[in-house]
């Protein structure tokens, strides 16, 4: 599904001397290479604070804990994505409301959204699924209205662009009142082991998250704040500050590889390509909405799970994201929940699919991958 043995390549030279460098001076925890990432990604996002942390899921519990938000309050999330995104909330004694999404762009649905607050609620968090932005015009509308927290879950988004309805852009991960990201080595932008960080451009939120990701302290053994133990170590920032200026053409690379396969299934009758928020189902050259962290498609008439089997015996990777809605994750199954309310997941795990996405993918590999698909719903 990913390269990152080519990828590494390109980088390997900068990589190995920066490294060298941290292991030579032993600034391994909170060293200069951080603060240096620290700071260009906060200029490349265009937001005041980046606070980098352990891992993607510390950073999404970390910004609820920033927010204050106490046992009981509701945190309104999407039901179709991986579980950080609800096992955080669980984890801190919150309460959970799933809903349902958007059938073409797998992005929580703010009309479901708007049907599930009450005066219990506290917070949204709209997930970025698959690098692209939600409806965030639409979620930040209804977050102001209803004096509500947002956010966002950018794990799977870093470096697209959202457009408002005036016409601005904005970096995604910099609309709501705070975000977090992971640098999991498959991401757009991933490190060689966990990473993650918090963005934010509340000085004031900035600074309580500062402290919380370093035991509650912002001067050695005086605990302010109750915190956690959750910092990025320098040699993963040797990785990300050498693969940052290039995220950019990453994504780039991501966005054409996904014109060539959508204008290889374009028009198949058993295939719903995958749509942006402007309905340019990936083949637009101007479309700088979506990042593909992930290219994934809808099969129809009940063929998915047998062209999942048929891809794998010929040795291609795909992975289905996600099998089982988190509804009906053990975990997290409620009474509180209506079947009748998910309709669009509960269609999206029977039918998605994931392709090989990557920075590294060839005309070859394109091509061989979208015969086999092809050729097989034409049986």
């Amino acid at each position: 599904m990913v390269d990152l043995v080519g990828q590494y390549e390109e980088i390997k030279g900068q990589v190995g001397e920066a490294m060298q460098n941290v292991l030579e001076t032993a600034a391994f925890i909170n060293g200069p290479e951080v603060h240096a990432f620290q700071k260009e990604l906060e200029a490349y996002l265009g937001v005041k604070h980046v606070i980098p942390c352990a891992n993607g899921t510390d950073a999404l519990q970390i910004c609820m804990m920033g927010l204050g938000l106490k046992p009981g309050d509701e945190v309104i999330t999407a039901d179709f994505t991986f579980a950080a995104t609800v096992e955080v909330i669980a984890l801190l004694q919150l309460t959970p409301v799933l809903v349902d999404v958007e059938p073409d762009t797998f992005n929580i649905d703010p009309k479901a959204i708007e049907k599930a607050i009450t005066p219990k609620t506290k917070a949204i968090v709209p997930v970025h699924l698959f690098g692209q932005c939600a409806n965030m015009d639409a979620i930040m509308e209804l977050a102001e209205r209803h004096d509500l927290f947002v956010i966002e879950d950018n794990a799977q988004g870093i470096g697209a662009n959202h457009t408002f309805k005036n016409g601005s852009k904005a970096k995604s991960g910099t609309i709501g009142h705070v975000a977090s990201t992971s640098f999991f080595p498959s991401k757009n932008l991933g490190c060689y082991g966990d990473g993650g960080a918090i963005f934010t451009n509340d000085d004031d939120l900035a600074h309580t998250i500062r402290g919380m990701v370093n035991h509650g302290m912002y001067k050695r053994y005086h605990h302010d704040v109750v915190g956690v133990n959750s910092r990025l170590d320098s040699l993963q920032a040797v990785v990300l500050r050498a693969k940052l200026p290039r995220l950019d053409a990453y994504n780039n690379k991501r966005r054409a590889a996904a014109r060539k396969y959508s204008h290889a299934f374009q028009g198949h009758p058993d295939i719903v390509l995958p749509k942006t928020v402007n309905g340019c189902e990936g083949i637009c050259e101007t479309c700088d909405c979506h990042v593909f962290h992930q290219y994934t498609l809808r099969i129809l008439k009940e063929k998915r799970d047998s062209l999942v089997q048929h891809l794998n015996e010929n040795n291609v990777p795909c992975g289905v994201y996600y099998p089982i809605p988190l509804h009906r994750q053990k975990a997290y199954v409620d009474e509180r929940y209506n079947e009748a309310d998910f309709p669009v997941t509960n269609q999206l795990v029977k039918e998605v699919i994931s392709l090989p996405m990557h920075t590294e993918l060839d005309d070859e590999q394109i091509a061989y991958i979208t015969k086999l698909v092809i050729e097989f719903l034409n049986r």
